[in-house]
């Protein structure tokens, strides 16, 4: 019975609670669910599964050679449908809760310098234009990928993100940026120049970048035709192409925008999130507020401030009829 089956519950959440997610979500969830849940707690009892049963197959998957981080996904997806369980009230308590897990191995981000962006960008020939505008932009692989010319305002040097595509199982799937949130980006000068003459003779509903065929450009594709075969030829190795939405949040703050600002661009959830991620770019900031106080202190002294007489009256006394006592009704 679903009420009383692990199984059964896990195909459950896997045709019902995964709705609200995007495709691609969905699909690598349905994934993990396939290879990594249902092998192990199928044939269990949702109220047999307890907090050390799942401590140890956490580490069993820890010893079988998985990275920190496919650990940690694969125990959140079966937090999640443990905690879906708590809900429909099939458990008291989540088992899964307060596991010890692995600690992520974070691979240091790459930026690189706008000269390296150009050179990188020569090596790629004619599809150099990608390179530059994700390093310059900081948008998503898949956000460039469904850009439209109508998206493109050239006059005023901005894009408006507002969809991604993405390769699942061999199909294009279209959807809104992530975190559901459109934003806009400014452009350099030097690459909106770049855009207006690749774009010239389209429509408005037209892609603005697209694959050798004209179809919609796929990373799967792109990477190891155009990009990989660049940074060979660059001699810049060990590049992703996320490394390039790195690299433009690293020309942002050279540039002198502050958190807020990069956190816009990237379309960040929050501004915490960027500096998370990016800490290490403002930490030249510090320096630059300490000299800007001593350049204050160096320009000599300023005109005072003129402050009011203080206010010798007590609580008691202000009873806003400028002093007069006034009885307690």
């Amino acid at each position: 019975m679903l009420s009383s089956c692990a199984g059964w519950f896990l195909w459950g959440f896997r045709a019902g609670f995964l709705g609200h997610l995007k495709v691609s979500t969905r699909t690598r969830y349905a994934g993990i669910v396939e290879r990594h849940i249902i092998p192990k707690w199928g044939r269990r009892k949702l109220n047999a599964i307890n907090h050390a049963d799942i401590a140890e197959w956490v580490a069993d998957l820890v010893a079988s050679d998985l990275s920190p981080g496919t650990v940690r996904y694969i125990h959140r997806v079966f937090a999640l449908i443990l905690e879906h369980a708590v809900l429909d009230s099939r458990l008291t308590a989540n088992p899964a809760k307060a596991v010890s897990l692995p600690k992520m191995r974070l691979r240091e981000p790459v930026f690189l310098t706008i000269k390296e962006v150009d050179r990188l960008a020569e090596c790629a020939g004619d599809d150099g234009i990608t390179i530059e505008f994700l390093a310059l932009t900081g948008l998503r692989f898949g956000e460039m990928a469904a850009l439209r010319v109508a998206d493109l305002d050239l006059a005023r040097r901005r894009v408006r993100v507002k969809a991604s595509v993405s390769e699942v199982g061999g199909k294009l799937v279209w959807t809104s940026p992530k975190n559901h949130h459109s934003r806009t980006v400014p452009l350099p000068a030097s690459l909106a120049d770049r855009l207006t003459e690749l774009v010239k003779g389209k429509g408005r509903d037209d892609l603005v970048f697209t694959s050798p065929a004209g179809g919609v450009l796929r990373i799967n594709n792109w990477r190891p035709r155009m990009f990989d075969r660049a940074c060979a030829a660059a001699g810049i190795m060990g590049l992703r192409p996320h490394d390039l939405r790195h690299t433009a949040a690293s020309l942002a703050v050279s540039a002198g925008a502050n958190v807020k600002a990069v956190q816009r661009m990237l379309g960040h959830a929050s501004a915490a999130m960027t500096l998370d991620i990016y800490a290490g770019l403002f930490g030249d900031d510090l320096d630059s507020v300490a000299e800007g106080i001593d350049r204050l202190r160096a320009a000599g002294p300023t005109m005072d401030h003129t402050f009011p007489a203080a206010d010798t009256r007590t609580d008691d006394d202000d009873d806003g009829l400028g002093g007069v006592l006034v009885p307690a009704s």
